[in-house]
């Protein structure tokens, strides 16, 4: 019988940080005595034609930082397992047959699929059928359950952050307001974490409904305060007010999400008269080379799947629960969305910085936000010149307090 062999793939958008798991991939075989081969264009490559390359410390040395992945990706094909949040689609099981007769063939040990949440659905009916899988989890939404994060979701924030940092010093020189548009989806992970990273104003989140009235609010009470400028930032996946998401829908596939930044700007301005600009970083969250820390988790990743192969825990997929590398079923990774909570500790702390979901009025307690005590509906504003009475009355209860606080001293 020939060397047993492990197989690898990269399924779904790119990311930074798919090479370093593959290298972590050969290198752990290496070290086990298995031989590693990596299969090309995702899942297509599994079946009809085959397509392959065996990995060596050849091939593979100087991947490490380096973006993007040397065996592509494919988020499209015959492949395609999920066309919604929810929507499972069961592959031709002629495929399946077929993939399991290559991989017999080529008499892998175990498939490492590295993937997000519709990649790991297919790995997920791979297992089902008798194919030996294991997952890893890739995504810069970072919104896969079961996993404390998705290696690429740092490197994309910290794109975001930076690119916070140029708009930041442009928005201040012209006393501008800027509208960046970030990726995401469903979850407003990356939105959160780069609005508080780069100074954000206003975060707009898929998971907290929000007005343009409380987004002008918080514009105004700045202004209230001498900061002529505000930094709005946006989620792909964020809901309008009036319900709905901004895309475009594609057959057999998930909507393409996007536009919603505009929209944004082009109600802030036609409401305050106030010159607004947008950005969209759009796929420059995905490129360039991964920060230290996805470095660091996808390596363990890459290796930590071929310990699950040699224990023969298939079926599974790694995971981060800090600090260490464990493992979950797949279906208790692709089973649910992690969405970031309207209520948890990152939200607050953005909250008491002054940071504004456009779900409260600006001058609403940090703290003591609650769901059931601060709705969206704060207050009948329909108008910029009633918000900008609204921040004035903010201010000068607030200065009442202050003179009142003093008096008692």
């Amino acid at each position: 019988m020939s060397k047993k062999r492990i197989g690898v793939l990269t399924s779904g958008g790119d990311c930074p940080g798919l090479n370093a798991v593959i290298r972590g991939v050969l290198k752990a075989s290496s070290q086990l005595g298995y031989d590693c081969i990596g299969f090309l264009k995702g899942y297509e490559g599994l079946y009809d034609p085959v397509r392959y390359i065996t990995l060596t410390h050849k091939n593979t040395s100087g991947i490490l930082n380096q973006g993007g992945t040397i065996l592509g990706s494919t988020n499209k094909g015959r492949f395609a397992a999920t066309v919604g949040v929810d929507d499972r689609v069961e592959i031709d099981p002629e495929l399946l047959e077929g993939v399991k007769g290559t991989l017999e063939q080529l008499n892998i040990a175990g498939l490492v699929c590295i993937g997000g949440d519709g990649s790991l659905a297919v790995a997920q009916q791979f297992h089902e059928y008798g194919i030996p899988v294991v997952g890893v989890p890739k995504t810069i939404d970072n919104d896969l359950s079961a996993t404390a994060f998705t290696f690429g979701f740092d490197s994309a924030v910290e794109c975001a952050a930076s690119a916070l940092d140029r708009l930041h010093t442009t928005a201040a020189s012209h006393e501008r307001i800027m509208v960046i548009e970030l990726m995401g989806r469903h979850a407003g992970w990356i939105a959160l974490h780069a609005g508080i990273a780069g100074g954000g104003d206003v975060i707009l989140l898929p998971e907290i409904p929000w007005t343009y009235e409380n987004v002008c609010h918080k514009i105004l009470d700045r202004e209230s305060h001498g900061k002529r400028f505000s930094l709005v930032v946006v989620a792909e996946g964020a809901e309008l007010p009036q319900g709905g998401l901004v895309g475009q829908e594609q057959n057999g596939a998930q909507a393409r999400l996007g536009g919603i930044g505009q929209i944004v700007a082009s109600e802030i301005e036609r409401r305050l008269h106030r010159e607004v600009r947008v950005s969209v970083l759009g796929h420059l969250q995905r490129g360039g080379a991964p920060t230290m820390f996805d470095r660091v988790l996808a390596t363990q990743y890459g290796a930590h799947a071929v310990r699950l192969i040699e224990q023969h825990k298939l079926g599974e997929m790694v995971c981060y629960n800090p600090p260490e590398i464990e493992s979950v079923p797949i279906i208790k990774a692709v089973n649910k969305l992690r969405t970031v909570e309207r209520n948890g500790s990152a939200v607050q702390a953005a909250r008491a910085l002054g940071i504004s979901f456009g779900d409260c009025a600006a001058d609403a307690s940090p703290f003591a936000w609650r769901e059931e005590v601060c709705e969206i509906t704060t207050s009948e504003i329909t108008t910029s010149e009633e918000v900008e009475l609204d921040a004035e009355f903010t201010l000068d209860m607030a200065e009442a307090a202050t003179e009142e606080a003093l008096l008692d001293v």
